[in-house]
């Protein structure tokens, strides 16, 4: 286990196309646009941020778990567009354990399908293994987000299984689970190789 992750480091992940920083309060302004205009992001997730009111909360509880030493959020920024594209986070972060989860993963309609999450996912697991002396990144998804599944695959995550109603969705059914995961061996001897080819082929 790595001891070089520091929760009150502000942590800047880039690449040619993206750039990564730690989500702030002031991030607000940044992030209204999608809140007001494309409340369709959050039809599958458990935490919504539709709405003035639903992305104060959706940041105060962001930056909450940064505190509590449980989550890192960041706010995503499109180099190639020169515009502000969404937000990613680790959560459920047991470094004791050497694993955690990548998810509360949203982009507006403008930057989804662009390679835009590939290379998302390329710094963040980068970061993961190389870095935290993280063995396991965990992703989930409810099994009805066929999108969000098939981008899941795509970066060469292998599917565990489905914790049938697993939890209640704000909308009020009980969500199947379905989770994915990459290993820190099929990180490093395969499934990097392979997601850096696809990103410079983009």
């Amino acid at each position: 286990m790595s001891d070089a992750f520091d929760f009150k480091k502000d942590i800047i992940l880039e690449n040619e196309m993206v750039l990564l920083r730690p989500l702030k309060t002031s991030d607000f302004k940044n992030l209204l646009e999608f809140s007001l205009n494309e409340p369709e992001i959050w039809t599958y997730s458990f935490v919504h941020a539709a709405g003035e009111d639903s992305l104060k909360r959706y940041i105060e509880m962001a930056l909450d778990g940064r505190k509590d030493e449980k989550q890192y959020p960041f706010i995503v920024y499109d180099k190639v567009k020169k515009k502000y594209a969404g937000c990613t986070r680790f959560h459920q972060i047991d470094l004791a354990n050497e694993s955690l989860h990548i998810g509360y993963t949203w982009y507006g309609k403008e930057f989804q399908g662009t390679g835009l999450n590939k290379n998302c996912k390329f710094l963040l697991l980068d970061f993961a293994f190389q870095k935290m002396g993280i063995v396991r990144v965990e992703f989930r998804a409810d099994n009805k987000n066929e999108k969000s599944v098939a981008a899941m695959k795509r970066i060469g995550c292998t599917v565990e299984g489905v914790l049938r109603q697993e939890s209640l969705s704000p909308s009020g059914y009980r969500r199947d689970s379905i989770i994915l995961s990459i290993l820190k061996h099929e990180w490093e001897e395969r499934l990097r190789r392979e997601l850096e080819n696809k990103i410079s082929k983009k």
